[in-house]
């Protein structure tokens, strides 16, 4: 019989030393739900009360830029860099694949599918990463709502996702793409899926931490 050698018996403690890929159980699974639902909640009614907001009459409207975009300023015309805007998007961000309705929408269902596959089975000390996957989903959830269930415009197959949120600079006559709830949700978690690298570096002690949203507070 030969004998292991060096690199085996390292190889053989690491594999022992390995915290095992534990899965969640109902618990955890209906708490990251819970946050789904919640946050997939505040984007549609943040939507559907900034949409309210501007389109009554007595709110009071700001054009106030040279293109004529009609604005609320949050914290007035002196400091109106942060406004709300009534805008629709039939595309993705920045108004992507605006011309392929089927292809968008089609895509949106299949990564929410995935997304809730990839969910249901992550391990419990991913905290980070299920908490990425839990805003990514939620976002896309929100504006997937709005492209199956809003009332169509004539000639279109789907509805067009609400935005309302608009950063504006007067002095540069710019504004960043408008935008929602939802997509504030899928950009936190985009960043958080990128740190989120970081944890694998993490002992199992620090991945077992409260407050997160991978296991229901005991």
């Amino acid at each position: 019989m030969e004998e292991a050698g060096p690199a085996t018996v390292a190889d053989a403690e690491r594999a022992e030393a390995a915290p095992p890929e534990e899965r969640p159980g109902l618990g955890v699974l209906l708490w990251r739900a819970g946050w789904v639902v919640a946050l997939v909640l505040a984007d549609l009614w943040s939507k559907a009360s900034v949409f309210a907001l501007l389109e009554n009459p007595a709110t009071a409207l700001a054009r106030s830029c040279p293109h004529g975009h009609r604005r609320l300023h949050l914290f007035g015309p002196d400091a109106g860099w942060l406004t709300f805007m009534r805008s629709e998007n039939r595309g993705a961000a920045f108004g992507k694949f605006a011309d392929y309705p089927q292809l968008l929408v089609g895509g949106r269902i299949l990564a929410v599918a995935f997304l809730i596959w990839l969910l249901v089975r992550l391990p419990v000390r991913r905290r980070w990463f299920s908490v990425a996957m839990v805003l990514v989903l939620a976002g896309a959830l929100g504006n997937l709502f709005d492209n199956l269930f809003l009332e169509r415009h004539e000639g279109e197959t789907f509805g067009w996702v609400r935005d309302f949120i608009d950063v504006y600079f007067a002095h540069w006559e710019w504004h960043f793409p408008t935008f929602n709830l939802a997509d504030s949700c899928i950009t936190a978690g985009a960043i958080l899926l990128l740190l989120s690298g970081l944890e694998a570096d993490q002992g199992p002690s620090r991945a077992d931490g409260d407050g997160s949203l991978s296991s229901p507070a005991r």
